[in-house]
């Protein structure tokens, strides 16, 4: 069993006078700290990039300590060396980068070993924000400095060179095309390297194009053709090809557009986006959007360095999923072709179904309806929606948690997009085997053969579990596919397909066909029916205690399958205090509020507030675990709130503890009399627990609050104590 290495962080004494902060809400970006979850060793650290951009950036912005690639991320807080700056569409550790480009800043004559030069660089000279980055880098005893703010789709990097000395420009070297225009001042071509390429389909026209203009004329220039030098070459195509611009300027700026369609609409968005416009006006843009996001949030009181983290955490709550498409068309990795519309991309849905979309009805709304459309349109253009697309089909992870975006978003009310389509695509998830699935045993990041969607559901529809001797994560799978049928029964029922949905609201309960009555875990079962001698096989990235409160669809189901409430809280107590709850990981994020349903709330704020102080803090080093394209900092957002989505697909939200005297949500950035606010009488590290609540005067009878009380608006008003009420909610 993993267990934590990190020690404790609390913040007592919530209320200390000393760490109270006034909050300027002229500028919400002076707490979202990009370099937040970058620090740490391999395991146990938010393994975050500290991005430049504005929110759902298509291409995003960072400094590069270390060459990327699955299961490394482009920077590292403890690395001693930079090796680029990127235009980058690798969302986080565990997956590829794809389409990108590398600019590196050298000094003198132009050689071979310069094309991977390793700069110095120290954090003392480094600014982040999440609208500006600036770094000074070295070369042996020589000073360059770096800035880089961005748009959506296009970046400026601005290079000052040391006077006296002969600044350049490596374009790093790409699997593709480079042209060197001189009279343009311009750099462009495209990139087809996808890092994930044998985890999918095969993908001939997929291009990362580019157009790089500099405002300087080129004193030197030259490709290379992997460490091959070729002075004053204009043009290469090669699996390994590279180029460099060399200036008589101490400082050049490079604006670079990024497409997905083709050069020309690279062009057209670096005229939409940047033409025109100043470094310093880039900033300014993009420092306001990210403002219109973070201030739909506004804390009130309480400790600056939690309020800090809530920031932080909003940050890389609004990264992905990323825009995709491009004024009004988009590139399709599903079908390899061009269509008209809006897309979104990099969907870590195994993560974010569970608090990281919830969070984004309330702060990115009005992307919610194209973010489930674009799941929608990948199962038009190919077959089938995705579990973890990046940018086409990757197999990674298990269960069809589009199913599970789609449901809470319609049980909530969202419109938008094509829900006939949507039910279609739920459907298919939930009633259609993959290719070839009685003879392949699956398994995570294998070498693409075809779609996986729900592996071994010839064997859950037919046996009511997925076998461990036929399926890989076989019992994670049955688990995951039990919720996935109750979240596509929503989707039915609200379409007006209600013979499905009672097929499905029955088929939600074949995870109780895997519970073992004498070990009381959900256990590894063979075709022919016994119990496999491995009890730890068929799980994926956990252990038996890591699913066995996993059936959140049916948590009175799962008390009473357990012996009812007293054992119920029993077994979650031996979980906790046994140390086999891993919150660095997402399939417990929502354990810690499973006391509510049973009758124990003031145990559910007791674990909230623990967890919120011992696994997040407003340092590189910030949380304890991958934070996986917004899911750690979801949880820790809803955590400070004082409420939970524990079962997407429903409205329902449990209560847990807050952390701050108020916090205050805006439905309408033009309308602030759109709100909802929590506000927490004597909430202090000491004074954690819950005395009673009312949502716009009524006292609470339960610890429940549904989706239409929080965006009618109104308050949620909690007192709080240093003692638990233990009778309060029973």
């Amino acid at each position: 069993m993993i267990r934590s290495l990190i020690l404790i962080f609390s913040f007592a004494g919530l209320c200390n006078a000393a760490a109270l902060a006034q909050l300027d809400t002229t500028d919400y970006t002076r707490y979202a700290d990009p370099l937040n979850g970058t620090k740490g060793l391999i395991f146990y650290y938010g393994r975050t990039t500290p991005f430049v951009g504005p929110p759902f950036a298509m291409t995003k912005w960072s400094a590069c300590t270390q060459p990327g690639r699955i299961g490394r991320p482009i920077y590292q807080y403890l690395n001693t060396h930079i090796t680029g700056f990127r235009a980058t569409h690798k969302p986080a550790m565990w997956m590829g980068d794809y389409g990108h480009v590398t600019l590196l800043p050298v000094l003198g004559e132009m050689t071979s070993g310069k094309l991977e030069q390793k700069l110095g660089y120290s954090h003392r000279h480094e600014i982040a924000t999440p609208q500006y980055y600036s770094l000074q880098v070295s070369q042996q005893s020589h000073k360059m400095k770096v800035e880089m703010t961005a748009t959506s789709r296009c970046g400026i990097v601005r290079f000052s060179y040391p006077s006296g000395e002969r600044g350049s420009v490596v374009l790093e070297k790409l699997h593709g095309h480079i042209e060197i225009d001189t009279a343009l001042r311009e750099i462009r071509g495209w990139n087809t390297e996808r890092e994930s390429e044998a985890l999918g389909p095969p993908l001939p026209h997929f291009k990362g194009y580019f157009i790089i203009r500099f405002d300087q004329p080129f004193a030197a220039w030259g490709t290379a053709d992997s460490s091959k030098l070729m002075p004053y070459g204009v043009s290469i195509s090669s699996a390994s090809c590279g180029a460099w611009v060399s200036f008589a300027a101490q400082q050049a700026e490079a604006r670079v557009a990024t497409s997905f369609i083709s050069l020309e609409q690279a062009r057209e968005n670096l005229d939409k986006e940047i033409t025109g416009k100043d470094f310093d006006q880039i900033v300014s843009e993009t420092k306001a959007e990210w403002n219109t996001y973070l201030s739909r949030i506004k804390i009130e009181g309480g400790n600056r360095h939690a309020r800090d983290i809530v920031y932080a955490g909003m940050y890389h709550a609004l990264l992905f999923p990323r825009e995709f498409s491009e004024y009004g068309h988009y590139y399709s990795a599903f079908d390899d072709a061009v269509h008209a519309g809006v897309s979104y991309n990099d969907y870590s849905l195994w993560d974010t179904y569970r608090a990281e979309h919830p969070l984004l009805l309330f702060i990115a709304p009005e992307h919610v309806p194209g973010m489930v459309q674009s799941l929608v349109q990948m199962y038009q253009e190919g077959g089938w929606m995705p579990k973890w697309p990046n940018p086409t089909y990757s197999n990674i992870m298990i269960g069809t948690h589009a199913d599970a975006v789609i449901a809470d978003a319609m049980v909530k009310g969202v419109k938008g997009f094509n829900e006939h389509a949507a039910y279609q695509a739920c459907l298919k998830d939930a009633m259609t085997p993959p290719d070839g699935d009685a003879h392949k045993y699956w398994g995570d990041r294998v070498p693409w053969t075809s779609y996986e969607a729900r592996q071994g559901l010839t064997y859950y529809a037919t046996r009511g579990y997925v076998p461990v001797d036929k399926t890989a994560e076989s019992v994670s799978c049955t688990m995951e596919y039990a919720y996935d049928d109750f979240c596509v029964a929503q989707v039915a029922r609200l379409t007006g397909h209600f013979d499905t949905s009672r097929l499905l609201l029955q088929r939600m309960y074949n995870y109780k066909h895997l519970y073992n009555r004498e070990t009381e875990f959900f256990a590894p079962k063979k075709y022919d029916g016994t119990w496999s001698e491995d009890v730890k096989a068929g799980f994926t990235e956990g252990s038996p205690w890591t699913y066995l409160f996993s059936a959140s669809h049916d948590i009175p189901g799962m008390i009473d399958l357990m012996g009812g409430r007293e054992h119920f809280i029993e077994r979650l107590d031996d979980m906790f205090r046994g140390w086999h709850y891993v919150h660095e990981n997402e399939p417990g994020h929502n354990y810690t509020y499973l006391y509510d349903y049973a009758g124990a709330a003031w145990k559910t704020q007791q674990r909230v507030a623990h967890y919120r102080h011992a696994k997040y803090r407003d340092q590189p080093n910030g949380m304890n675990g991958d934070d996986d394209c917004g899911q750690m900092s979801a949880w820790y957002i809803f955590s400070s709130l004082g409420f939970y989505p524990v079962v997407p697909g429903t409205d329902e939200y449990a209560i847990g503890t807050p952390a701050f005297p108020k916090m205050t949500l805006f439905f309408d950035p033009q309308d602030h009399n759109k709100k909802f606010e929590v506000i927490a009488h004597n909430v202090s590290g000491r004074n954690k627990y819950v005395q009673s609540v009312t949502i716009n005067g009524r006292k609470l009878e339960s610890p429940f609050i549904h989706h239409s009380d929080i965006v009618s608006g109104g308050q949620l008003i909690f007192e709080m104590g240093a003692r638990p009420q233990k009778k309060m909610w029973k």
